[in-house]
């Protein structure tokens, strides 16, 4: 074989490896979220992400009751498609706006989970702000 197919052949490896790893960590996020929202059906779910470019990348999952406490804080950090959440306990118990002046929320320690989880309480804000609207609210039907 010429070299020139070698090399696709080992292209081609790698983007099937690369395809498995993905689809591997997305079976896990999916596994997390059908978790949290079997056990705590009573409150708001924000996520975050940052993606990182050559660095790593973070995604937060913050669960809040309706009294605006935290109950679960996850973080997802890593570079590899490998990554599992870890729970973070120092930020459960808390309030939602005891997090907001919180100094690790200002990006001292790591700026990309401290952006992360931003996102993840600007999501849990517009969740509160939008009412849940009774029956099949956003579907068209053939008449309209």
């Amino acid at each position: 074989m010429a070299m020139w197919q070698w090399g696709l052949l080992a292209l081609g490896f790698l983007w099937a490896l690369q395809s498995l790893g993905v689809w591997y960590q997305m079976r896990h996020y999916t596994d997390v979220m059908k978790g949290i929202s079997s056990k705590y059906n009573d409150g708001f779910v924000g996520a975050g992400n940052v993606r990182g470019r050559l660095g790593k990348g973070v995604i937060v999952l913050i669960v809040v009751t309706r009294d605006l406490t935290i109950q679960r804080f996850l973080v997802m950090s890593g570079r590899s498609v490998f990554a599992k959440f870890k729970r973070r306990e120092e930020f459960e118990g808390i309030s939602l706006s005891a997090l907001r002046t919180d100094p690790v929320m200002s990006g001292l320690g790591d700026p990309a989970l401290a952006k992360a989880a931003e996102r993840a309480i600007e999501q849990i804000d517009r969740a509160r702000a939008d009412p849940p609207k009774p029956g099949l609210s956003g579907i068209r039907t053939v008449n309209a």
